[in-house]
């Protein structure tokens, strides 16, 4: 038996964590216990704890989502079980902001990522800073359905500007709004759409500056939508923007690869492993409004071959598709399983 633990909040209009994208196809190999599902924090650590003293007896490994945020204490607290009752665990990294927490809590990484089976990494990024930390680290990419993705040729690319995150201030959505007044001082027909949950009320900031700019006709804010709706809605845009200032190996950048998107991003964490400037995207520095406007004018009005980075983009995604890397989930759990029964 396996225990899986993340944050499945999918059902309460989050989006899909990892936790959810493994489990079906995990499970139609091996049984899998997992949690949680509950939207309060604490509740959601409680049941994670009654699952693992309940299976405790049965279980042979412990998958755990690690995040850098609050999120970081359900694993403190899984590791320090997984060790006082001898059980092998691994933590999946996920969240640039990791470095971050190794920096300001040494003492409690060395534990939690020393004393596991191996750790397991989406990112080159974070798997050569584990690395230095003299950690175990594993490369696993993130991966989409690469068929769930068709990707849309635009013959050229218009001031239609899409921005696919949640409203959080570590993906600095207000950063999308200050190039959106800078390229509709280029071009007045200029577009904006941003989608996504609200996490920490930074949605009510972008909407107050676009207010304060005079700009919020041309804005549109979606909220939270499902997966399909908004690869649907993608087809209305010819550029998409990702404003993050912290970040690792984000599932959106892969999925609007597919789609046929130019990407203009911001280079920080994970991201330069990902997008190569020139080649498959294009990279600004970190809250440069003026840079990010520049590039996408350069796309629109051809200086930059917008066709020739998307069709690189979707050439590349295909090694990330899920039926390659799953195969890689399966041979560590197997390699485990079949270490451990000899």
């Amino acid at each position: 038996m396996i225990l899986y633990f993340g944050n499945k909040l999918s059902t309460h209009g989050y989006t899909p964590t990892m936790i959810e994208q493994l489990l079906p196809d995990l499970e139609k190999r091996y049984t899998i216990i997992s949690a949680s599902a509950k939207l309060n924090p604490l509740l959601r650590l409680m049941e994670m704890i009654w699952v693992f003293i309940k299976n405790i007896n049965h279980v042979k490994l412990i998958l755990i989502d690690t995040y850098s945020t609050n999120s970081f204490y359900y694993t403190c607290v899984l590791a320090v079980m997984s060790s006082l009752f001898s059980k092998p665990y691994c933590p999946i990294l996920h969240g640039g902001g990791l470095p971050n927490r190794l920096a300001s809590s040494p003492r409690l990484s060395r534990f939690i990522f020393g004393k596991s089976f191996i750790n397991i990494s989406p990112s080159i990024y974070l798997k050569q800073i584990f690395e230095r930390e003299v950690f175990t680290i594993l490369h696993i990419p993130n991966f989409i359905e690469v068929l769930n993705y068709p990707m849309t040729i635009r013959k050229k690319f218009r001031p239609r500007i899409l921005w696919v995150r949640s409203f959080h201030k570590i993906y600095n959505p207000v950063l999308a709004i200050y190039v959106l007044e800078k390229l509709l001082k280029r071009w007045n027909d200029t577009e904006l759409c941003m989608v996504g949950p609200d996490k920490d009320g930074s949605m009510k900031d972008v909407i107050r500056l676009a207010k304060e700019l005079n700009i919020t006709n041309h804005l549109k804010i979606t909220g939270k939508v499902k997966r399909k709706d908004w690869i649907e809605l993608s087809k209305k845009y010819d550029i998409f923007i990702n404003t993050s200032q912290v970040d690792n190996h984000p599932v959106t950048l892969l999925e609007i690869m597919a789609l046929g998107l130019p990407i203009v991003t911001t280079n920080v964490g994970g991201i330069p492993f990902i997008i190569k400037n020139k080649k498959n995207g294009l990279l600004v520095n970190s809250n440069n409004a003026e840079e990010m406007a520049d590039r996408i004018s350069m796309l629109i009005s051809g200086e930059i071959d917008g066709k020739l980075i998307t069709r690189n983009a979707r050439k590349e995604i295909l090694e990330l598709d899920k039926n390659k890397v799953i195969k890689k989930w399966y041979s560590l759990v197997d390699s485990f399983i079949n270490s451990d029964s000899n």
